[in-house]
C-alpha cells in the first residue's frame, strides 16, 4: 500500500468522530514507519556530497557573511547507498590498516638501510687512511709529496660524490609504490658488495700484515673512491638516462566519461609508468565531475519507468506475449528517444549560453565599478584606501547571483566555495587582472590541480595488472589505475620501427630549355 492510498484511507475515517480524526492524524504520522515497514527498509538513502557545496561553511565569519541566495546551491545526492558497514567489514578494515602500516614500515626500513649504507660508504675511505696512523704509526714509512697530494684528491672526490649522491638519491618521495624499485635496489646491493669486498681485502692484506707502505694504503683508498664515482655514474645512466628515450605510447582512458590522452614513455616498470601517468593526469585531464553523469542516468531511468504492461487475463496467462509487448514498447520508445535527447541538449546549451552572457556582463560591470573606486581612492588619504579583500567583498554581491546560476547550470557548484571565489577575486584585483582572466576558472573547467585537494575525488589509487608491476613495459600490456569513483585504463603500444631511405636527385634534372617558335598565332 503506497503513502497516497494510506492517506486517503485515513481521510475516509476522519468524518466519523473527533477521536477517529485524532487517531487518523496520529496514524498518518506513523504510517511510513509502521504500515510500510518493508518499503522503509528499501528507502532511498540521502547522502551528503563528498565535496563541499557552494555554500561553504569554511568558518563562522563566512557563514554569517553569506547571502541567502547562496543557500539554494546546497546539493544533496539521492540514491541507494552503495557503501554500508557491517561486522564483516571490521576485519577487512583492520586488514587494510595493517597493510598500510606494513607499507610504512617497509618504506622506513628501506630508507634507514640506505642511510646506514651511505654513511658506511663515506666513512670507509677515511677509515682506510686513519687506521694505520692510529694502530702502527711509528712503523709506517714517511708520506712523501705524492702521498700528501692524494689527500687532496680523496677530499675533493668525496665532496663530489656527496653532492652527486644527495642530488640523485635524497629526494622528497612523490608516491608510495607497491613494490621496491628494482634498479635502485640493485645499485644499493652493488655498493654494499663493493664496500664489503674492499673491507675484506683491507682486513686481510693491510690490517693483519700491518703494511708499512702508507702511500700504498692511501692509493688503495683513492681507488675505492674512484670506483664509487663510477658506480654513481652507472646509477645516473640506469635510473635517469635510460628512461628518457621514448619507446612506448600509452593511451589513458577515464572509465566514466571516456576522456583520453596519449603519452610517450621510455623503458619503465609498470608501477613507475603508472606514477608518471598519474602525474600527467592531474595536470592534463579535466577535473572529474560526477554531477555531469547524473543526467544520462536520470534519462535512462525515466525511459524504463515509463514502460508498463497490464495483463487482463490473469497473472499466469500469456507470459510470452507480455515479454514481446515489453520488447516492442521498448523498441518504439528507443526510436523516439533520440529526439528527446536532441532537444534536451539544445535546451541545456541555450540556458548555458544565456547564463554565461549574464555572468560576463555582471563581472564586467563589477570590474568597471572597481576602476571607479580606484579613481576615488586615489583622492583619499593613504589610511583610507581599501585593500583587495575589501574591494572583492564590495563588488561580489553584484555578480554573486549570476555566478551562482551559471555554476549550477554547468554543475560546478560543488567545486567552488564562496570563500575560494572571494580569494580568487581579491587575487585578480590585486594583480590588475581583467574580467576575462577572472572568469577563466569558471567558464572553462580546468585540470585537477587547479582545485583544492578536498575536491579531487582521487587521492588513493590501486594498481591492477595481470603482469608483475616490477616488470618493464611491453607491447600490448593493459593495466588499470582505480580509485574510489572511477578508474583509468591504460593500453601500451610500442612505437614502430621507422625506416627512412634517401633518394638523390641530380641537379641536372632541374635544368630545362625554353624554345620559342618563330611564327606565332595572332
Amino acid at each position: 500500500m503506497d503513502t497516497e492510498s494510506t492517506y486517503s484511507g485515513y481521510s475516509h475515517y476522519s468524518g466519523h468522530s473527533k477521536r477517529a480524526q485524532r487517531q487518523g492524524s496520529r496514524d498518518r504520522h506513523k504510517s511510513p514507519r509502521s504500515k510500510d515497514g518493508s518499503r522503509s527498509e528499501k528507502s532511498v538513502t540521502i547522502q551528503a556530497p563528498p565535496a563541499e557545496p557552494l555554500l561553504g561553511n569554511d568558518s563562522s565569519r563566512t557563514e554569517e557573511a553569506q547571502d541567502d541566495n547562496w543557500g539554494e546551491t546546497t546539493t544533496a545526492i539521492t540514491g541507494t547507498s552503495e557503501h554500508s558497514a557491517s561486522l564483516e567489514d571490521i576485519p577487512r578494515s583492520s586488514k587494510d590498516l595493517e597493510d598500510s602500516v606494513g607499507l610504512d614500515c617497509k618504506r622506513y626500513f628501506v630508507l634507514t638501510a640506505a642511510a646506514i649504507l651511505g654513511l658506511l660508504v663515506f666513512l670507509t675511505p677515511i677509515a682506510f687512511i686513519l687506521l694505520p696512523q692510529i694502530l702502527w704509526r711509528s712503523e709506517l714509512e714517511p708520506c712523501g709529496t705524492a702521498c700528501e697530494g692524494l689527500f687532496i684528491s680523496v677530499a675533493f672526490k668525496l665532496l663530489i660524490l656527496l653532492i652527486g649522491t644527495w642530488a640523485l638519491f635524497f629526494r622528497q618521495p612523490k608516491a608510495d609504490l607497491p613494490r621496491v624499485f628494482v634498479f635502485r635496489t640493485l645499485i644499493l646491493v652493488l655498493v654494499f658488495l663493493l664496500v664489503f669486498s674492499y673491507w675484506l681485502f683491507y682486513g686481510v692484506r693491510i690490517l693483519d700484515s700491518k703494511d708499512l707502505s702508507y702511500q700504498g694504503i692511501v692509493q688503495f683508498a683513492v681507488s675505492l673512491v674512484d670506483t664509487l664515482l663510477f658506480v654513481h655514474y652507472l646509477a645516473i645512466v640506469v635510473l635517469e638516462l635510460r628512461q628518457l628515450q621514448p619507446m612506448f605510447t600509452v593511451k589513458v582512458v577515464r572509465s566514466t566519461d571516456g576522456e583520453s590522452r596519449y603519452y610517450s614513455l621510455g623503458h619503465l616498470s609498470i608501477q613507475r609508468a603508472a606514477l608518471v601517468i598519474l602525474e600527467n593526469y592531474y595536470r592534463d585531464f579535466a577535473v572529474y565531475n560526477p554531477m555531469l553523469l547524473t543526467a544520462s542516468k536520470a534519462r535512462a531511468a525515466k525511459h524504463m519507468a515509463g514502460l508498463k504492461v497490464y495483463n487482463v487475463d490473469g497473472p499466469d496467462n500469456n507470459a510470452a506475449g507480455q515479454s514481446r509487448a515489453m520488447i516492442a514498447a521498448a523498441a518504439h520508445r528507443r526510436d523516439s528517444s533520440h529526439n528527446e535527447l536532441y532537444y534536451e541538449e539544445a535546451d541545456h546549451e541555450r540556458r548555458v549560453r544565456k547564463r554565461r552572457a549574464r555572468l560576463v556582463v555582471a563581472v564586467e560591470e563589477a570590474f568597471t565599478h572597481i576602476k571607479r573606486l580606484e579613481a576615488e581612492e586615489q583622492q583619499k588619504a593613504p589610511g583610507e584606501v581599501m585593500d583587495p579583500r575589501e574591494a572583492a567583498q564590495a563588488i561580489f554581491p553584484s555578480m554573486a547571483r549570476a555566478l551562482q546560476k551559471y555554476l549550477r547550470t554547468t554543475r560546478q557548484q560543488h567545486y567552488h566555495t564562496m570563500e575560494n571565489i572571494l580569494q580568487h577575486l581579491a587575487f585578480c584585483i590585486a594583480n590588475s587582472m581583467t574580467p576575462k582572466a577572472f572568469l577563466e576558472r569558471y567558464l572553462n573547467p580546468g585540470p585537477t590541480l587547479q582545485y583544492d585537494r578536498d575536491r579531487w575525488f582521487s587521492k588513493h589509487w590501486t594498481l591492477i595488472s595481470e603482469e608483475a608491476v616490477t616488470k618493464g613495459l611491453r607491447d600490448g600490456v593493459v593495466f588499470v589505475l582505480k580509485c574510489l569513483d572511477f578508474s583509468l585504463v591504460i593500453n601500451v603500444k610500442k612505437i614502430p620501427f621507422i625506416k627512412l631511405s634517401e633518394e638523390f636527385i641530380d641537379p641536372k634534372f632541374h635544368k630545362f630549355a625554353l624554345r620559342l617558335q618563330s611564327e606565332t598565332s595572332v
